[in-house]
């Protein structure tokens, strides 16, 4: 089924032409992702298919009473409402009663009138009727993966992190038919992004998203879009597959410039002496000639971009790092951790979001000092630290004005350019040097950003989430440059592919101040922890065994079958009984908020519950039919 088809789409700001004449297809159960330089027009692309923009020429159909739910790469909400009301506020009948039968819960518990109850009692009928319990627990699912455990917290005051994952949170929770997304792995941890791959690998999900994540783009999409050189391009199948095919169409293209130029020459000289006899046939040949001169003027265009920035001398002594710790009130972040680092390491830095890997890198650049412990810093070592909350510009000045502030020339191998030069280089060309910051795409900004921490030639790398934003033409040259940096690299980063081709070895955050260095990279770190999480069930399912072998035989006690029976059918009933109230009780409290432990916690327990109450009403129904 054709959920939305866009044909024949133009589109330009001023002098500046995003796409012309492009035509795209989303059908139901497709997964394609959209991939473009930074400041192609992919925003601008989907605000076209959204409606929220209008194109120059071409035209756009959905299908009728389509539901849409978009995730914006920077979410916008009402900052007068709280998580509660942000999460809740769709027309989906489900999250309408779910959030009815929570108001009802909390009126009641507040103050247990029989008003309130009454309220309560219409609620929870409601529920039943529309059978939304399992959408409620779907809903607590999403909620506990994300991290979403302050449901009376202010928007306005959520970080920009926090905001991503509450968008993410309300675009899954609202269950459309199309699933849109700009850069959804963004503020992620890795559990994160696993859950998500998982979640959107679902047959009944259609979905068109943008992401830098190439791991999350083979694992998840059927289709790549290249809008490319205000073109775009369809490959059926997923991200390697759209790299090997992509070389060989470069590859071809070339091969086909090259021979029209070689037909040009020849086609010139004729040209230049202007033939008189205006057949049929010389007009063809003339037509022809105009064809060909097109095809032997294009510049064939490349995702090769080349990081060549000098970097200072590092001398013997870098970093030494003795027994530090550091707590935030009883929360141990870290705990007598130890490292002197050597010439020319490229470390990762892996853990969940929260376990102390930002307070690690702000006691090593001196921004927080250690509880206990010290950190000496090599007299040469100059850093260079990209933060992950990036960096704004106080004033809205023109692009090159900024740059030359940081510097006129920039030390690439052994000589300088110009700053305007060292811009046009990685994509900014003239006329958008002399753009306004606040004119940028959010990819842009980060690029920018990016430039001026290595415009200052730093010999010790801190990379805190680099990859957010950037396309993945800069990513792969980014890549490139850090494979070659004579100096230390420390990387922060959730992008899988990006961390398995730099990292040498893994700083493993793995809780209660615990910092495991790891002889490996991020993938085969993660296969460890596969492996140690399953030697633990299988020792845990030994114990249980054993300590089951050890219990003592129960004797066979005579009497009546039918009064065995009937006490096995009372003790069934009390026990199904039980267990519903204690899950409702449950529900109640995963509704209210609390910690991740907790709320992990709980929804466990609920989905236990379950399975105990549809086994023993499948016996309870047995036993009866026996009575």
């Amino acid at each position: 089924m054709n959920f939305i088809k866009a044909e024949s789409l133009s589109k330009s700001y001023g002098e500046k032409h995003l796409f012309e004449g492009i035509s795209l297809e989303i059908n139901r159960g497709d997964k394609k992702a959209l991939v473009a330089r930074n400041g192609a027009g992919k925003t601008s692309l989907i605000n076209i298919l959204l409606g929220r923009e209008v194109q120059d020429a071409g035209t756009v159909s959905v299908r009728s009473r389509l539901k849409i739910g978009y995730l914006e790469q920077d979410p916008k909400f009402d900052e007068s409402h709280n998580v509660r009301e942000t999460l809740y506020s769709t027309d989906n009948k489900f999250v309408r009663t779910i959030d009815a039968y929570h108001t009802a819960l909390d009126a009641y518990h507040a103050n247990p009138i029989p008003a309130h109850f009454a309220a309560f009692d219409a609620a929870t009928a409601q529920m039943d009727l529309l059978q939304a319990w399992d959408y409620e627990t779907r809903i607590a699912e999403i909620l506990t993966k994300f991290g979403i455990t302050d449901l009376a917290q202010e928007v306005s005051t959520l970080s920009g992190g926090q905001r991503k994952k509450l968008g993410l949170a309300r675009v899954l929770i609202d269950d459309a038919d199309l699933l849109i997304l700009d850069e959804p792995t963004n503020h992620l941890d890795l559990d994160m992004i696993r859950w998500l791959e998982d979640y959107l690998s679902a047959d009944n999900i259609t979905l068109f998203m943008v992401t830098h994540d190439r791991y999350f783009l083979d694992n998840i999409c059927n289709y790549i879009v290249e809008l490319d050189n205000k073109t775009l391009y369809s490959f059926s199948g997923n991200y390697s597959y759209y790299v090997g095919k992509k070389s060989e169409l470069v590859e071809t293209e070339r091969k086909t410039i090259e021979k029209a130029r070689n037909i040009y020459r020849t086609e010139l000289e004729w040209m230049r002496r202007m033939p008189k006899a205006r057949t049929t046939k010389s007009k063809a040949r003339i037509d022809a000639f105009y064809d060909l001169e097109g095809v032997a003027k294009k510049r064939l265009h490349s995702d090769k971009i080349e990081f060549k920035v000098s970097a200072n001398r590092l001398g013997n002594k870098i970093l030494e790092i003795y027994y530090i710790t550091k707590r935030f009130g009883d929360n141990v972040v870290i705990d007598d951790f130890s490292y002197i680092f050597k010439h020319g390491e490229k470390i990762g830095i892996a853990g969940p979001n929260g376990s102390g890997k930002s307070t690690l890198l702000n006691i090593i650049t001196g921004a927080l000092k250690p509880d206990l412990g010290k950190v000496t810093i090599g007299q040469t070592v100059q850093f260079g630290y990209y933060r992950q909350e990036g960096w704004i510009e106080n004033q809205d000045r023109r692009v090159i004005d900024i740059m030359k502030d940081i510097a006129e020339e920039v030390y690439v191998g052994k000589g300088t350019v110009s700053t305007a030069v060292f811009l046009q280089h990685f994509g900014f060309s003239f006329s958008e040097q002399y753009a306004y910051f606040s004119t940028l795409s959010g990819g842009e900004k980060r690029k920018l950003y990016l430039l001026m921490t290595l415009m200052r030639n730093p010999n010790f790398l801190i990379l805190d989430e680099p990859t957010n934003d950037l396309d993945i033409a800069t990513l792969n040259a980014l890549e490139d440059f850090l494979s070659d940096f004579p100096g230390c690299i420390i990387i922060v980063s959730h992008d899988r592919w990006f961390m398995d081709k730099l990292s040498d070895h893994i700083f493993a955050f793995e809780g209660v101040g615990k910092i495991k260095d790891f002889p490996g990279n991020y993938t085969q770190y993660l296969e460890y922890q596969e492996q140690q999480q399953f030697h633990k069930k299988r020792e845990s399912q030994q114990e249980q065994r054993k300590e089951q072998k050890s219990l003592p035989s129960k004797s066979k006690t005579a009497g009546k079958p039918s009064q065995k029976l009937v006490r096995e059918f009372e003790q069934l009933e009390h026990e199904i009984t039980a267990l519903e109230t204690e899950k409702h009780i449950l529900t109640q409290q995963l509704s209210q908020g609390g910690s991740n432990e907790e709320l992990t916690r709980y929804s466990l327990r609920i989905g236990e519950i379950i399975e105990m109450i549809e086994a023993k009403t499948e016996r309870w129904m047995e036993v009866g039919g026996e009575m």
